[in-house]
């Protein structure tokens, strides 16, 4: 039986935990460290806000940035993030592919949780709202 921190679990045909993918992304006026830290933030926090996610449930949390993002690193904003000292974070940078959409930074929140996967709520802010309309509420 697995039981996750808010004690959800499989027994009696209840909720089954397992790790699902929250996505998201949001996009900065300029390349500075202001903006990358604190759009990385507060994207992060509503990701995990919005599907009652809680930093010990996170598996892992991968942010990539378009090229064109090199003032600082993104992971920085989440480890600043009080209680989520722990939560493994890697950065790395998008492909840069013609016509891709500037300053972009993306999230893939892994997380354990008894949500299904057509319930979860993938946020996506400012200009990156374009990159996936289908998935806007």
């Amino acid at each position: 039986m697995f039981t996750s921190v808010s004690g959800a679990n499989d027994k009696d045909g209840g909720n089954v935990l397992t790790v699902r993918g929250l996505r998201g992304a949001t996009t900065i006026a300029s390349d500075n460290e202001q903006d990358v830290l604190q759009a990385t933030g507060v994207l992060v926090q509503e990701m995990a806000q919005a599907n009652h996610v809680l930093p010990e449930d996170i598996v892992s949390v991968l942010i990539s940035t378009t090229a064109d993002i090199q003032s600082a690193f993104p992971a920085k904003a989440v480890r600043s993030i009080e209680g989520w000292k722990y939560v493994p974070v890697m950065c790395t940078h998008e492909m840069n592919v013609p016509g891709g959409m500037p300053l972009c930074i993306r999230i893939l929140l892994h997380a354990n949780c008894t949500i299904p996967q057509k319930n979860i709520i993938h946020i996506y802010q400012n200009e990156a709202v374009k990159l996936r309309p289908d998935l806007q509420k």
